[in-house]
């Protein structure tokens, strides 16, 4: 019997649609990102896949995306565990700024390297910064040595591979149908583990928000 593993990127959130460096800043849905959230609800019932367990990051517009969709497939009972470990890649000192002003101050090609290559993070925040996660008491029973002051793709996946390996995929291997609602950059980072993306290729990668993405796996993953 083949297992599934169900990638959702959160539906569209207000800084998405103000094209601002987002990363670990707890933001809302839009009204788009609400309606993306219940079409992937119903996408995934209309293929007739069962959920026996969810994975969702701490932010809240994962945590709403991963309601709604449950609730869509009237799946809403079924537990769901909160991994900090599935957050969006940490964008430092870039955070809350508008992507287009940052490329006009540090220029598109610099830009681009903080957005888009593999293992170049960006500017680090500082730790006495409020916007810290090591200031932020949604993260006060993590171990403050393992929260980011930024990250670049490769970092995330670090943080995101024991989750998987140690986990996430022994589920699967163990009969269960998972889905994990997580971000873009948490994705890709599942994505170039499960299918082996070398670093050139898995720049190139995007995952849209609130489409699944169905992974199929037999009894030896």
């Amino acid at each position: 019997m083949k297992r599934k593993l169900i990638l959702l990127r959160h539906g569209q959130s207000e800084w998405n649609l103000e094209n601002k460096f987002t990363g670990w800043v707890d933001v809302k849905l839009t009204k788009k990102g609400i309606l993306e959230a219940r079409k992937a609800g119903s996408l995934i019932l209309e293929n007739n896949i069962d959920i026996d367990m969810a994975y969702c990051s701490f932010l809240k517009r994962a945590i709403d995306t991963c309601a709604i969709c449950l609730k869509e497939m009237r799946f809403d009972k079924v537990k769901t565990n909160f991994e900090w470990r599935l957050n969006e890649r940490h964008y430092g000192s870039l955070q809350g700024l508008n992507k287009s002003d940052t490329a006009k101050k540090y220029g598109e090609g610099q830009v681009l390297k903080w957005r888009r290559s593999y293992d170049y993070p960006p500017p680090k925040m500082r730790l006495n910064d409020d916007r810290h996660p090591a200031n932020d008491k949604l993260y006060k029973n993590i171990d403050p040595k393992l929260l980011p002051s930024s990250e670049s793709l490769k970092d995330t996946l670090r943080r995101v591979e024991p989750l998987l390996l140690g986990e996430i995929l022994e589920k699967i291997k163990n009969g269960l149908n998972v889905l994990v609602v997580a971000h873009g950059n948490s994705l890709r980072a599942i994505l170039k583990i499960i299918k082996k993306i070398s670093d050139e290729e898995i720049i190139k990668l995007n995952i849209p928000t609130g489409a699944p993405y169905i992974i199929e796996f037999d009894e030896n993953l």
